[in-house]
């Protein structure tokens, strides 16, 4: 086990040293201060509509309710940002949660009053040229301000959106709660596994154990079909029905709105995804054929690959059971020092810049990577608009795996660094870019291991990338079929298990095809979590987009060298207060055609032909 007292713990006295804080309580005071304020302006501008017409100096208002809305939004991102990381390092801290119902209280006061001044907006949209001539500080708005408008018109009256938000609850939210309460209580009455740990065993060594896991994962999803299927066929019916009285031809339209991406970019992608395909199948039948001829499946099918062998690790000795004489930089034990050494590393071998960046995230303690009771799984980047900065917060093992997660995170910090001095109101972006600047991270790190791994260790984690960028690829390209089709079918009538069944093999075939053998999942439908959303439908392309994209970004970079790091800081700077397709423009590179995503392909393609050339 790794020494756990050099993990550290973050400091975040330049947030707030406590709850209890004078400053923690002043940025409480300001953030209902601020709001009062909102709303006397937003109580204004009502009242000048009203009573003054078109002598409502309109481009003035709204000069001073941004300026107003940038302290305020400020302070309700840095507020629940800090709520959610302090509860996440302690979540039976009464306290911590507490807190995060008072902020949640105000965030919805905030929102609320978000609506009224969208409902201005609008009522004043024809004005915002002069606005915009007027005060040309502002004309970096324009995007946003636009977004704003083209939401609203897809509202329904105040009544009409309080009425829905209400029957939600009882309605969509509690369809998708089933669905979640139904998977988290699963459980094989022979083993006494969770439903979750089945799941996991798909990355077992123990190819019995992969298959058996499996098996059992049907079994209780079979038994539980009616159930399910209930959630999915009532929760795409609300779906299709408030989509049409808010004026969306298809779910699609609103998914692509969120994205902030065209059709045509879609397509393009989606195209380039599609042609590719004959690529992943033949990397699937590659692993196929390695797992039968080293006995590491019982698979009997050897016409492609069984989908409980997808994340197989491709290794005839578990990791955990070599000796010190055989670990290599993928298998060996990492102290966080040399974690932190080497990231900084790989990031100041892309930018300078971006080097410093790590060694003031490292130094300034914005990382919490202690595995510690009372701590939260995984890893996520939060950032804070008061001050700038970030924390990030990780479960550091000294696994591989860690270093990856690890430059992912920091990836994310950068991407918010890139932004700064930018307006609060900048700072959110459609989950097509946020994946942008971590992935692009990952990516500087995998491609330095894989240049330097042995040649056993170098299938392992070409193996480990590929099935990585495949389920982002391929299981996302099946995912948006599976759907798409839902939705076309749900217009038409109710739908059953039988009928989520049959298209999801259908959505199989169409994507995986001949890289599966007959040993398939249909029931997939039932597991993924992101379909039984209220949110955001398709919440499948944007991570495709996100892998892609950045996998563009690497080619470019492997073309331009560090002058490259200069336009990427740009981009990642911009991707605030523009469309996706504007944004790529000013980099330089046209996202509409299939060109560039198949740029981002052509990795993978080397990949591909590095492991078939290792395994002969």
């Amino acid at each position: 086990m790794t020494n756990t007292n050099k993990i550290p713990r973050w400091n975040l006295d330049s947030i707030f040293p406590s709850l209890k804080s004078d400053e923690y309580k002043a940025a409480l005071s300001d953030f209902e201060s601020g709001m009062e304020n909102l709303g006397s302006l937003l109580d204004s501008a009502q009242n000048f509509i009203k009573n003054a017409g078109e002598n409502f100096d309109f481009p003035t208002w709204l000069k001073g309710f941004l300026e107003a809305d940038e302290k305020v939004s400020a302070l309700c991102g840095s507020l629940n940002a800090y709520a959610y990381i302090i509860y996440s390092v302690d979540t039976t801290n009464t306290d911590y949660l507490n807190n995060i119902t008072t902020i949640d209280n105000l965030t919805l006061r905030y929102r609320q009053l978000d609506l009224s001044f969208k409902s201005v907006l609008l009522a004043n949209s024809g004005r915002l040229e002069d606005f915009y001539k007027r005060f040309p500080e502002f004309d970096s708005y324009r995007y946003i301000l636009n977004e704003t408008l083209e939401e609203t018109r897809h509202q329904m009256s105040a009544a009409e959106e309080k009425l829905a938000g209400e029957l939600q609850q009882t309605g969509g939210d509690a369809w998708d709660r089933l669905h979640e309460q139904l998977i988290s209580n699963l459980k094989d009455a022979e083993t006494g596994k969770t439903f979750n740990e089945l799941r996991n065993d798909a990355y077992s060594a123990d190819s019995k154990v992969r298959k058996s896991s499996y098996e059992k994962e049907i079994s209780l999803l079979k038994q539980n079909e009616i159930a399910f299927a209930a959630c999915l066929n009532n929760l795409k019916g609300e779906t299709l029905t408030l989509n049409r009285h808010r004026k969306w031809q298809k779910p699609l339209d609103r998914s692509l709105s969120s994205a902030r991406l065209s059709q045509k970019t879609l397509d393009a992608l989606i195209s380039s995804i599609e042609e590719s395909l004959p690529l992943w199948r033949e990397y699937f039948n590659l692993k196929s054929d390695f797992l039968h001829k080293n006995n590491l499946t019982v698979s009997q099918d050897k016409k492609g690959l069984a989908f409980y062998d997808l994340f197989a690790p491709l290794v005839s000795t578990p990791l955990n059971k070599r000796d010190n004489s055989e670990k290599g930089l993928l298998s060996k034990e990492w102290t966080f020092d040399e974690a932190r050494d080497y990231i900084i590393e790989r990031y100041s071998s892309f930018s300078a810049e971006m080097g410093e960046f790590a060694k003031k995230a490292f130094a300034e303690n914005w990382i919490d990577a202690e595995v510690h009771a009372g701590k939260v799984g995984g890893a996520y980047d939060e950032d804070f608009a008061l001050g700038h900065q970030s924390r990030i917060m990780t479960n550091f093992t000294g696994a591989f795996s860690d270093i990856i997660t690890l430059a992912h995170e920091l990836g994310h910090a950068y991407h918010f660094s890139c932004m700064k001095g930018k307006p609060s109101a900048f700072f959110s972006y459609p989950m097509t870019l946020a994946e942008t600047a971590s992935t692009f991270a990952e990516t500087i790190v995998k491609q330095d291991m894989i240049s330097k791994c042995s040649d056993a260790e170098k299938i392992q984690i070409l193996d480990l990338d590929l099935q990585d960028v495949s389920q982002v690829l391929v299981d996302i390209l099946c995912r948006f079929y599976f759907e798409r089709r839902v939705f076309e079918e749900r217009e038409k009538g109710e739908l059953n298990a039988d009928d989520f069944c049959r298209l999801m093999r259908e959505a199989q075939e169409k994507s995986y095809g001949n890289g599966l053998n007959s040993e398939r999942h249909e029931y997939m439908w039932a597991v993924k979590s992101h379909y039984y959303s209220t949110g955001l439908d398709f919440y499948n392309f944007p991570y495709a987009f996100g892998q892609l994209f950045a996998a563009g970004l690497y080619a470019r970079y492997q073309k331009e060298g560090k002058d490259f790091a200069k336009t990427y800081a740009e981009l990642l700077s911009n991707t605030g207060n523009m469309s996706c397709e504007d944004l790529c423009k000013k980099a330089g590179f046209d996202i509409t055609q299939k060109d560039f995503w198949k740029s981002g392909i052509e990795m993978y393609v080397g990949e591909i032909e590095m492991m078939k050339g290792l395994m002969r």
